[in-house]
């Protein structure tokens, strides 16, 4: 029996950071989000962990830097992957998105509804922005 069709079909599969940074570029919202993809979000109700309260929307992370951000955009980019990269599992998997955002998580992270697919990111470009923020961050350091 074939497989049912993706979400994810005839979207590209970025393989490369410079990749997601060019799209991060010209889509304005962009996010990414770590799960089984858009079809198996689509059949599930968000919830948070640990209340237990169901989410309006979709947990994501943003892809386009803040205006105060002055350093290059591949470095945002590159952040962003890093952030929720503890979700990725053979399961799980980075993609791209855009939507209406219709509220907060409670880690403040912006809340999707009415969610397009943008592309799907190859795990490799997950470990390609781990070696940057590496390079280029103080990671861990909280100013004190």
């Amino acid at each position: 029996m074939p497989e049912e069709p993706s979400a994810l079909d005839g979207l590209p599969r970025l393989r490369r950071l410079a990749e997601v940074t060019e799209l991060a570029a010209v889509v304005h919202p962009l996010y990414v989000r770590f799960s089984g993809g858009p079809d198996q979000d689509a059949a599930a109700t968000s919830r948070d962990h640990e209340s237990g309260c169901l989410l309006p929307g979709l947990s994501v992370n943003p892809m386009n830097p803040e205006p105060w951000w002055d350093r290059p955009v591949e470095h945002w980019v590159a952040r962003q992957l890093c952030q929720y990269a503890h979700l990725m599992t053979p399961e799980r998997f980075p993609w791209l998105l855009t939507g209406t955002v219709a509220g907060r998580g409670p880690d403040c992270e912006p809340l999707l509804v009415d969610v397009v697919p943008a592309a799907s990111v190859d795990p490799a470009v997950v470990e390609e922005a781990g070696r940057l923020y590496r390079e280029v961050f103080d990671a861990g350091d909280d100013g004190t």
